[in-house]
């Protein structure tokens, strides 16, 4: 296996790890995880530098990481480079933007930190945070037939390929699925690539007014030409994919300590890979 290849999978399941809420904070602890993850944005590969910005995106959802992550050697710097690199493509480059913002304002008075936190009590059905990057906004996707991790990989992607998403998580317990995009990119490019699957389809979940929530079908007469994603590169092939390897702590949402005995494997990758 090549060394390309071993980066491509461990952060691919350092990312799937991080979207598990009850490993973020163990991952930021750990003395090897973090570290690996911000010199994974330095990669030559842009798959390997977005999917280490997704799991970072991830474990800035834990506002207890948020300090210890800005303070980290190298991760506001990286971010910057990121975001400033002619080569990043534009998805990579605003995901990097978003997560440069949620750190940079970290640490201000605990008056400012109460008021951001019970916006977020107020939008937890969203896992993405408000709408910090004018140029994006949040979709709330239904899909019927998202019912295991060969679906969900399947529904990955789709959206992988689709130019504008930013990025995407799943809370598949409800069938959903919560899309970060661009905010020229209409919902319906997001149905009509998860239809196209023929085993699964997306609908919409909207707020009401009164606070509720609505399910809106896509228009059978709606679809949309979907502009593909050439700049970031597809997934591993399923028979290659650690997502795929029942025995992993990955599939299994909420495994907090089958996971952390993973991330001792990560974090020994890390340091063979990194440090000298």
């Amino acid at each position: 296996m090549s060394a390309e290849l071993d980066a491509l999978t461990v952060v691919n399941q350092l990312r799937d790890l991080a979207a598990d809420p009850l490993n973020r904070r163990a991952i930021v602890e750990d003395q090897g995880c973090l570290p690996g993850l911000i010199l994974f944005l330095d990669h030559p590969n842009p798959q390997v530098v977005y999917s280490a910005l997704l799991a970072v995106r991830y474990l800035a959802e834990c506002r207890a990481n948020r300090e210890k992550m800005k303070a980290e050697l190298g991760m506001m710097l990286s971010l910057q480079n990121v975001m400033q690199k002619s080569t990043s493509p534009g998805e990579t480059k605003l995901l990097a933007s978003e997560i440069y913002e949620i750190l940079q304002s970290a640490g201000k008075e605990e008056a400012e930190q109460a008021e951001a936190a019970a916006a977020s009590c107020r939008r937890k059905a969203q896992f993405f945070l408000g709408s910090n990057n004018k140029r994006a906004k949040t979709v709330v996707l239904h899909i019927d037939g998202l019912d295991d991790s060969t679906r969900r990989s399947l529904c990955e992607e789709a959206l992988l390929k689709i130019r504008g998403v930013i990025s995407f998580t799943f809370q598949m317990a409800v069938k959903r699925c919560v899309v970060r995009i661009r905010s020229d990119l209409k919902a319906e490019a997001l149905g009509t690539a998860i239809n196209s699957t023929k085993v699964m389809k997306a609908q919409q979940v909207v707020k009401t007014e009164d606070g509720g929530e609505l399910i809106l079908p896509f228009q059978e007469d709606s679809a949309v030409l979907v502009e593909e994603n050439t700049d970031i590169p597809d997934y591993l092939p399923e028979e290659e994919s650690p997502s795929q390897e029942q025995d992993k702590a990955v599939t299994r949402v909420g495994s907090i300590t089958d996971g952390m005995g993973w991330l001792s494997t990560a974090a020994n990758f890390l340091s063979r890979s990194f440090y000298w």
